[in-house]
């Protein structure tokens, strides 16, 4: 049985955002499958609920959102162009698209991050090696993606905020593009979902309580458990 990763955080990412915070929440057993009228039903309630949230606000006015825009500037990103995964998917749920429909499970966590308004990731740990780190790159790193519609290496730029594990980046600038690699699939059974926050004020502990839920109604059986938040002061 493949372990579930421990995460650390770097002091350079500490220094840089000391509001930052994240939580865990781990599973074992989870049953994967296409979309379904569910996992539908949940995106359409969160981008209700965005709408509620927000008001007349842009998602980017959020006060959550304000401060992920500020810590991507920290570190050289363009906030207005690569945008923190919960500000783009707020921008699709309120678009006339809406939201994607990818897999029960993505579905899940997608309805997560837009109901909460807090990035949401989720990792397939049957494809994660060694320990994952939030860390600021070297630019050598390998990130597996997808250009063109055929697969990929490249490389973050250095000093960009990554999760890496010992094979590579997970995810670029912090949680803005997943990787392929380690991304959840129809045949992913064992997933780490990880929330994000910045300031005391982000949410995550409901937020995580409520995936927990979802996850063991959409995977009745599986073992789901929730970390204890985790601070950059920590």
């Amino acid at each position: 049985m493949t372990p579930t990763p421990t995460l650390t955080v770097s002091d350079e990412v500490r220094a840089l955002a000391p509001g930052f915070t994240h939580v865990a929440v781990r599973a074992r057993g989870l049953v994967n499958g296409p979309s379904d009228e569910s996992g539908s039903a949940l995106l359409d309630e969160a981008a209700r609920r965005l709408r509620a949230r927000l008001g007349a606000l842009a998602p980017h006015e959020d006060p959550h959102m304000a401060a992920w825009r500020q810590a991507y500037t920290a570190f050289g990103a363009k906030p207005s162009r690569t945008r923190n995964s919960a500000e783009a998917l707020a921008r699709r749920a309120l678009a006339d698209g809406g939201l994607p429909r990818v897999n029960r499970l993505v579905d899940v966590y997608n309805a997560i991050s837009v109901a909460h308004l807090v990035p949401v990731g989720g990792e397939d740990t049957d494809h994660i090696v060694g320990p994952m780190r939030l860390m600021r790159a070297t630019g050598d790193e390998p990130f597996h993606t997808v250009a063109g519609g055929a697969d990929a290496v490249e490389h973050p730029d250095a000093g960009e905020v990554v999760w890496c594990d010992d094979e590579g980046v997970t995810c670029r600038r912090w949680n803005w593009r997943q990787g392929v690699r380690t991304r959840l699939t129809e045949d992913s059974v064992n997933a780490l979902f990880l929330l994000e926050g910045m300031g005391p004020h982000a949410g995550l502990e409901e937020a995580a309580a409520e995936l927990a839920e979802l996850l063991a109604k959409v995977s009745p059986g599986a073992e789901v458990t929730v970390d204890a938040p985790v601070s950059a002061g920590a």
